[in-house]
Parts: structure tokens; sequence; C-alpha cells
């Protein structure tokens, strides 16, 4: 329980006195002092820590295990310090230079695997994480060989690894109301976790989403702060085993970090990195509440938002890193920043942000730049700019938390418990509980009757998503956005076409498989499966609550086979209450399936009953969430939070809801689609080297540049989904630009693409894609696009056209097609994403 007051001294406190013991009181005194930003102030975005509830870090820590750590870090080199501050990518680092900058800890980001291999079989990563260790370890050089930690993104489960068991992501989870099950899934989780090498995952995100349009909120168990925090304790449980493990490498525990600290939930608007202008009351009461939980657990690791609190980034945020956190809740682990978010705290760059060591961030998750902050880091280090104090509290935290996990004493990861052994990848027992995870969030909202459906009759199963299990896994399932990916990549998965296939057959019915809703044998009863597609942070911000037009398709299916007199069960897959109206008006029975994960097999056991048709499984599940009646929530609420059906609620007769116009609610990254600009965007054609040439595309067909261009529509997905170019020759320019200059920055530091969708019939002499800043800077990256006469959607590094020079923050044109000599090509897309069917590379 929370407890006000001053804070109890705790065993780390002792350490930093041992490790602080051979300095000088002045600096000592300087790494203590408040910064400018008092708390005591009132300046906005400056927290008050004595208003906040203080907690005792439970972990304790031997005197043998407090003495060997200052030990270690007495006998450090600077050099060996800073290098433990600092975290590097996969993408970016090698074993070697691990060995050469003493290097801390190693990640795998969403989109990058062993040896350059996002989609790597599960052998190469613990044979890399095998290397990793051994360079940390080798003392060959005279240092003291601190052995890495490996930290990944096992956020539903180990689910970068081909072969794994994936859980519902945590909205599903939060649908459920289970404490006990959400302990034995970060068990689980963590077993699969340490069958590959890794030490260390990234969860659980303990956000309390407020606005659904946020691309991540489904990886927030609920919009109720109770909840969420109800939920925390037992997944950093069932992670770490529990305040009073130690050496938990002996056993099958790994790292958790609760994130991202704070209110990543709460950004107004719902935008993604955005700033929170919510009270600091609101901020300690919604968001903070999590982490009171997760500290009487001892989670060992805190990772900080890329988020504001009223203007202040809170990577920076000393009064809330500090003051809060580390002070007033006694959290005795160490805090991680965000992929380069320290290059947003306010005068930093991503290369160089000394002050978010001093606001409290004592490891820099640096990806691609950890190189530079190392360097910086060092420098200022020696020349007495970042106090000593400050750079030996920051190692003895990592270096308490290696101690404590074992890793200082424990064997190359291949040679651990529970590693190698890839049968637990997937184990049936695995996969149960994450089918039992599934039973569990299923959440009913209109059933006229239909349900549970007769196992022994004619089944037809329908809709986009019916047999699709990346979509039903959603983001951050292999690849961080988790697009691209076939069945195939899911090896002892089930669809949720598959699941109700099994079980209808098994009771002598039959099944059929029919995206469209068309039929071979009248069915009794269909299942149309609908809802979201996969997608992580960026991608899934959304400017209204509203499933995407282009994802409405199986409505027109519901209604025909409703006319037909077939009863429909719609099932949604969705990271989000969304305004569905016209589904829940055509189907008979509703069921919301949110991101299920690999095990589809759940919903038919819910769905399907036994052969008196009597449920083998209830409806549990309740809303995690309130559910729009439009979609702006500010219209109001459909069902409450805490809402859901079960086979024993009493039937009531429907009335249809009302259906209201919504704006597209698609990703405002998409610039140009099925031949067409986006609001305020505009599709141009110039000879560069003749000032005043351009003309806008507004209608076709047309011409231009004196009519050496002719511009036509061509069907690409749609008829006349794109825009053909036949350039006669000599330059040409083909722009998709807006008057009001965009700001990607965010998008560039990570690591999305520029996407673009073109059919090259007649290849130019040269071809450049092309990209203008506000002030008029062009960079130009050279590409040879083959004339193969089919759409290829290419993508390119944003991070390739900001090192040619682009002010990222202000851009005026993201897209141009600069060609020289004749061209035929024809344009259909251009947008931000990562799903390329082909990366370009960056000459």
């Amino acid at each position: 329980m929370p407890r006000f007051g001053k804070v109890a001294s705790t065993g780390l406190a002792t350490i930093m006195l041992m490790a602080c013991a051979s300095m000088g009181t002045s600096q000592a005194q300087t790494a203590s002092s408040a910064p400018a930003d008092s708390p005591h102030t009132g300046a906005r975005g400056v927290a008050n820590p004595e208003i906040w509830p203080a907690y005792t870090y439970p972990v304790q820590n031997p005197p043998e295990a407090q003495a060997r750590v200052a030990s270690i870090v007495a006998r450090m080199t600077l050099e060996e310090k800073i290098g433990q501050l600092v975290q590097a990518d996969l993408c970016c680092v090698t074993p070697d230079e691990v060995r050469e900058y003493n290097l801390g800890s190693v990640l795998n980001g969403g989109n990058s695997g062993p040896y350059g291999n996002d989609l790597a079989p599960a052998q190469d990563w613990l044979r890399l994480a095998d290397e990793f260790w051994e360079a940390s370890t080798d003392t060959s050089d005279g240092g003291v060989g601190v052995p890495i930690v490996w930290g990944t993104d096992a956020v539903h489960g180990h689910s970068n690894i081909i072969g794994a068991t994936i859980f519902p992501h945590n909205i599903g989870l939060g649908a459920a109301r289970d404490v006990d099950l959400i302990e034995r899934i970060g068990r689980a989780t963590a077993i699969e976790i340490r069958v590959t090498g890794q030490e260390w995952t990234f969860a659980p995100t303990v956000a309390v989403p407020q606005d659904f349009r946020w691309g991540r909120a489904y990886e927030g168990y609920s919009s109720d702060p109770a909840i969420v925090s109800s939920y925390v304790g037992a997944m950093v449980r069932g992670l770490e085993g529990g305040p009073g493990v130690r050496n938990m490498l002996d056993g099958p525990y790994v790292l958790a970090s609760t994130k991202h600290f704070l209110a990543d939930g709460g950004t107004d608007n719902g935008t993604d990195q955005g700033d929170s202008s919510v009270s600091e009351e609101e901020l300690r009461d919604i968001h903070g509440a999590p982490y009171g939980p997760a500290i009487a657990e001892g989670v060992s690791t805190v990772m900080a938002s890329f988020s504001s609190w009223q203007g202040v980034k809170m990577t920076g945020n000393h009064s809330l890193l500090t003051g809060v956190l580390k002070e007033r809740m006694d959290f005795g682990g160490f805090t991680v920043s965000d992929w380069n978010a320290h290059g947003q705290v306010a005068g930093c760059t991503n290369e160089s942000c000394p002050q978010a060591l001093m606001a409290g961030i004592d490891m820099y998750m640096a990806p691609d730049t950890w190189r530079p902050i190392y360097n910086d880091l060092l420098a200022r280090a020696r020349s007495g700019e970042i106090p000593m104090a400050r750079v030996d509290e920051a190692v003895t935290r990592i270096l308490t938390v290696k101690e404590r996990l074992g890793l200082l004493d424990a064997p190359r990861p291949s040679e651990r418990y529970l590693s190698g052994r890839y049968d637990l990848l997937g184990a049936p027992e695995h996969r149960e509980l994450a089918r039992e995870a599934v039973r569990k969030s299923l959440v009913l909202l209109r059933n006229d009757g239909v349900l549970p459906l007769a196992p022994g009759g004619r089944l037809l199963v329908a809709g986009d998503g019916a047999d699709d299990i990346a979509r039903q896994s959603g983001g951050w399932t292999l690849s961080w956005q988790g697009t691209g990916l076939t069945n195939d990549l899911f090896p002892g998965a089930t669809s949720i076409w598959a699941g109700l296939r099994d079980a209808v057959t098994a009771a002598g019915g039959s099944a059929e498989l029919s995206p469209d809703g068309s039929f071979t044998q009248r069915p009794d009863a269909a299942v149309v499966v609908f809802g979201e597609e996969p997608y992580a942070e960026f991608q899934g911000d959304r400017a209204t609550l509203a499933l995407d037009n282009a994802l409405t398709g199986p409505y027109a299916t519901m209604r025909a086979l409703r006319e037909q007199g077939i009863p429909v069960v719609a099932v949604m897959i969705t990271g989000r209450p969304l305004y569905v109206n016209e589904a829940l008006n055509t189907a008979d029975a509703f069921v919301v399936a949110w991101l299920p994960g690999s095990e589809g097999g759940g919903i038919a056991d819910v769905l399907v009953g036994d052969a008196g048709r009597a449920p083998r499984y209830d409806f549990t599940g309740t809303l995690p969430a309130a559910w729009p009646i439009t979609a702006d929530m500010d219209d109001g609420t459909l069902f409450p939070l805490g809402y859901g059906l079960t086979y024993a609620s009493a039937p009531s007769a429907w009335t249809d809801l009302p259906l209201v116009q919504v704006a597209e609610a698609g990703d405002s990254r998409v610039w140009f689609d099925a031949g067409v600009p986006a609001a305020a965007w505009s599709l141009t054609i110039a000879d560069p080297s003749q000032p005043g040439s351009q003309t806008r595309i507004t209608t076709v067909p047309a011409e231009a540049m004196e009519g050496r261009a002719r511009i036509s529509a061509v069907n690409h997905v749609v008829q006349e989904g794109a825009r053909r170019f036949e350039i006669a020759g000599g330059s040409a320019a083909v722009s998709v630009s807006n008057l009001n200059p965009v700001d990607i920055t965010r998008e560039t530091n990570a690591d999305i693409l520029l996407l673009f969708t073109v059919k090259v019939d007649t290849a130019p002499q040269t071809l450049g894609v092309a990209m203008r800043g506000a002030d008029g800077t062009l960079g130009v990256n050279p590409v040879a696009l083959p004339a193969n006469g089919r759409f290829v959607r290419y993508g390119l590094p944003l991070k390739c056209l900001r090192d040619k020079g682009i002010d990222m923050a202000s851009v005026a044109a993201p897209f141009i097609l600069s060609s020289e000599g004749r061209a035929d090509l024809a344009l259909a897309e251009v947008r931000l994403g990562m799903d390329a069917e082909q990366v370009l590379p960056c000459s």
C-alpha cells in the first residue's frame, strides 16, 4: 500500500554511498542538488513530488551484492562506465563494436533481427546472443567485462520469433478481467524469451489510454486506471518471479520494464509522442496509478515516454524521473529512454543530450546513434560538465539490476536454463493458455438468438479477416507494424476460420470459407470476420473513431446474407472501440474479438455450442473502455465500460442505431491514393530547367510542359486508380506537395519509409526520388526501377533524404519523382509506412 511521508533508505542508497566513497564531496553534492526546474516553482511541466504517494522498493540487495557492484564500479574506466549507459540496436552494431565500446545493452527494434533478418529462425537469435555475450565479457584489454543485456519487445508473447505463442494484445486481456491469467501469461512469455537467449522484455505497457484515436491504445489494458493497476503487479510477477527472486537466470525469468513513464496514454487528441496537458492530479491519479503496483513487485526497469507533460518531454523531466519516480516512489531499478527519444528533449539532438542523463535517464536507447551519444557523454564526463557522481549512480543502478538478474555470473546464453529448448516456443500448454485468454477476452454486444452455433450444421465463414493470422495478431508481431506477413510464418497457429472449421467438422458439420460471402451450398449460418488491419505507433493514429472506409466492404456481405435469410454473426478484429453501427445493425450477433493472436480456436470455443447447441464456454469478457455511439467520443457512449452480454442475458429487441456520415478515418500520412491527392495536397509536373512550367493535375487527360508530357488515368486496384505520365523527353519532375509544410521528424526518427507505388513501362535515362524542404533545399536519391510493366510499392528510408540535407521538420514536397529522357510510368500511391515490397538503397 502507498504511504505518505519521507521515503525510507534502501539497499540502493547504501550502494550509492559505496560507489561514491572515493569521490570528492563537491561531486556528490553536485549530483544530488536540485536542478533549475525545482518542483517547488509551480512551473508548467514541473511536478511536486510531495503530493504523490510514496512507496518502498521491496528488492533487498545483500551486503555482499552491494559490495560487489561497488567494487566493479570502482575498477571501471570512464570509457567502460559510459558504455554501460548506452543501448544499441541490432541494425547498427556488431559484437566487435560491443567489445570495443563496452556497451551495456543491445535491443532488437521492431524491424531488426539477427544478421539483418527480421524473420530469422530462433537458432540465429540464440547464436547472436552468444556472440554479444562473448564480446562483452572479453577482458583481454584489461577491462572488467560486464555482460551485456539484450532487450526485446515481447509485448504479447515472444512475438518477434517465428513459431512463438502470440497472446491477445493487452486491450483484449483487459476485457478478460482475470489477474491470475495475466501472471500465467507473463510466466509463459518469460519461458519462451529464455529459449532464444534474451533476458529483458520491454513490457508490460501500463498506459491508461484516454483517447482511442491513439495508435498504441491496444497496448493498454483499459481506460480505467484501477483495471490497469490490478494487472501490472501480476504481469511483472509472472515475468520476474517477484521481488524476492535473485539470480533470475537460474529460473524461468526475465527482466520486466513498465512503460511509458508517464501519460503516454493521455496525450491531447491521442497523438502519439504528443503532449499531455492534464493537471498534475490527473497525471498522478490516472497515469501514475499503475506504477505503485509495479514498484511493489520490484520491477527492474522503467522506460520513459516519448511524450510530454505540459510541454516538457518526459525524457528530460527531472521532477518526474528523479523527484517522483526515483525519490518519492523509491524506484530502485534503472530507467531507459525510448527509441532516440532523448533527441526530442529541448536543446538536444539524437547525437547529444546530457540533459536526459541529468534528468534521471540511466540508459540511452540510441539504436542508430549510439556511437555519437557515447562519444558525447564521454567528452562531457571528462570535462566535468557531467558530474562523475551522476555517471556512477546510473552505472550502479544498471549493474545492481544485472547482479540481481544473475547476469554477472551466468554462462553464455546458450548454456543457461531453458536455452535452446525450441520445443517450448509455441508449446502446447502455452497455446492452450493463449486460447483460454482468447475465450475470456471476447465481448458479446448483440445476440438475437443465433449464438451459440449448432456444431453439426453447415457454416459459412466470410469476411477478409477470417483466414489471416497476422491480421488477428495485430502490430508488434514478427515485424514492427505486423504487416506483410502470411500464414506460413505462423507455424502451429490457428486462424479464426480454421478454429471454426475444426469445431463444426468435429461434430459432423461442414464449413466453407468464402471471403466475399458466396457459397456452393446454402449455409445454416454465417460468421463474417472484419475489422482493422495491423498497425503500431505512427501508422495507428487516427483522426476519428471510425473503421477505415476501405475496410467496411464486409458490411455489404452481411446485408446480402441476411437478405437471403441466413443468420449472420459479426466477429470484429480491432485494437480499439470504433463506430461500426452499420455492422451492429446488420448482424444478428456481434462479437468483439480484439486482437486475439495466434490461437483463433478460442473464438470457436465460445461461438460454437455442443451437440445440443448448449454453450461449451460462456462469454465472460466486458468492455475495457467505453464504445462510441458515433466516430466522435464527445457525442456520447453506446456501450459503457464494463458492458458485455452472456448467454444468460435476457433477450431484448434490437433498435437500429443511427448511421452518421464520417470523414475518412485513415492514416494522415497518406498523401496520394487511388490516383487522387489527399485534401490540401497537390499533384504537379514540371520541367525543373524551366521556371514557371509547373502544371497542377486536377483532371485528366491533360498535357503539360508544352506538350512533352501527357497525363491520363489508368486502373490500379480501382478504376482509374493511378495517373499515367507519358514524357517525350527532357527533364521532368512529378511532385506531391502541400502549401503548408509537414513535420515528419518523428517518423524519420522511427525509421519510417517513404512509400510510392509506381508502374514503369518505359524507364528514363535517369530517375531519382527527391524531397524538397520549405527552405528550397532539394535532396535527390538516384534509383533504378525496372520497366517491368507492373505496379510495385517501393520504399526509401526517410533518413536517406534527411541525410541529404532536408529539414524534416519543414517539408514542402515530400515526394518528387525526377526523370531525364523519354519515360512512361504510372503513379498510384504516395504515403509513409513500412510495408514496402522493395526497399530501395540509399545511394
